[in-house]
């Protein structure tokens, strides 16, 4: 059955409709984790997911694209059946098993034809991605770190080696199936008798099954394990960037390859120091007599301190840059950006007061003179 899609795709994603490439990957994988099934039970978010889906399967391909970008829906309806809008679309690295998704939602609505999603669900199955975060340091940003993560996964069951089958019995074609991971089913209808395919209930669609299920993993092949898994912060890392570690997601079923786990980075605030993008920015106080006569002060930067030099007249707002002194990037070291802050005391002594009425009066006077120049 085909998607009924009204609205637009691109309002379907959140994006401008000369978003790039990347921008448009970036909005989906987003909305891809906030509505994958298995995270959000909400009713209807099965239905945006598979708009989202459409949309992200016509605007990453170019010639689809530029179809419904000069006719709308019209273009995209009267050109490609749902089978075709799918068809080479490239769903992989979102940090979800997109494939395993959308062949539950459409079934078998795409047959064999549909672009990547050939692959049958008999034999080794692989285990799911999974994602989680990380909070590390502004410091630890900055150098590069490596944290601790703990993680719920299914492993390979330690009882039977991932076989499904109990020590001593093996694993053998499924009587129900016939080893083809299906079953069919003839149905009545007011159209005559209808044939449904659906996946073997009893091997779950691998074809083959055990002659004495595991009395731990129960046949499956898995089981739950917490795990301790060191996550290497590469230097210069920033927010909203996920670090992708191969292989440390859900162990596949029945001997398949392990899905992968996403980590997603959250640096926490910094006591003293902003960062924007590759540079980092402190703001510095400094009284009127140092904004007056020039001064040195120490500054925190993100891996220690730096002495600079504030210069005479000074005014608040001016900018220090300190070059190199930022954080790491792919283009070279960003700068440290000092903010001068002038503070006007609020108390002052009586002294102090003397001071500054003399000084006042000379301003005034060499004002005067200058006026009378």
């Amino acid at each position: 059955m085909g998607m009924s899609t009204k609205r637009d795709y691109y309002e379907i994603l959140g994006i401008d409709k000369g978003a790039s490439p990347e921008e448009i990957k970036k909005a989906f994988r987003k909305l891809a984790f906030e509505l994958h099934p298995d995270r959000n039970k909400d009713p209807g978010s099965e239905e945006k997911f598979k708009e989202i889906s459409e949309s992200y399967a016509v605007l990453s391909d170019p010639e689809k694209k530029q179809k419904y970008d000069a006719y709308g829906h019209a273009g995209i309806s009267g050109a490609y059946s749902q089978e075709d809008i799918f068809r080479g679309a490239d769903f992989s690295g979102f940090g979800v098993d997109m494939e395993d998704i959308l062949r539950t939602f459409f079934g078998g609505a795409f047959g064999g034809g549909f672009g990547g999603f050939q692959r049958q669900r008999s034999g080794p199955q692989k285990g799911r991605d999974l994602q989680t975060g990380v909070e590390i340091t502004l410091e630890q940003a900055a150098t590069g770190a490596t944290v601790e993560l703990n993680l719920n996964r299914l492993e390979r069951c330690s009882r039977c080696n991932g076989s499904g089958a109990e020590p001593g019995f093996t694993v053998v074609t499924c009587p129900k199936c016939g080893g083809t991971g299906q079953v069919q089913r003839s149905v009545a209808s007011p159209f005559g008798r209808m044939i449904t395919v659906t996946t073997c209930d009893r091997c779950q669609g691998r074809g083959r099954t055990a002659e004495k299920p595991c009395a731990k993993c129960h046949g499956d092949g898995v089981e739950e394990a917490r795990r301790q898994i060191d996550v290497k912060i590469p230097p210069g890392i920033d927010e909203e960037m996920y670090l992708t570690l191969r292989g440390q997601g859900d162990a596949g079923q029945f001997g398949g390859p392990s899905g992968d786990l996403y980590v997603g980075v959250k640096i926490k605030p910094h006591p003293y120091l902003l960062r924007r993008g590759p540079d980092t920015i402190y703001e510095a106080e400094v009284n009127v007599a140092q904004a007056t006569l020039g001064a040195e002060i120490t500054v925190p930067i993100v891996n220690g301190e730096e002495k600079i030099r504030v210069p005479a007249g000074v005014q608040s707002g001016d900018i220090i840059r300190i070059k190199g002194k930022g954080m790491p990037s792919r283009y070279g070291r960003g700068d440290h950006l000092v903010h001068v802050k002038v503070k006007i005391p609020t108390k002052i002594t009586k002294r102090q007061r003397e001071l500054m009425e003399e000084f006042a009066k000379d301003i005034g006077e060499s004002k005067k003179g200058w006026f009378s120049r």
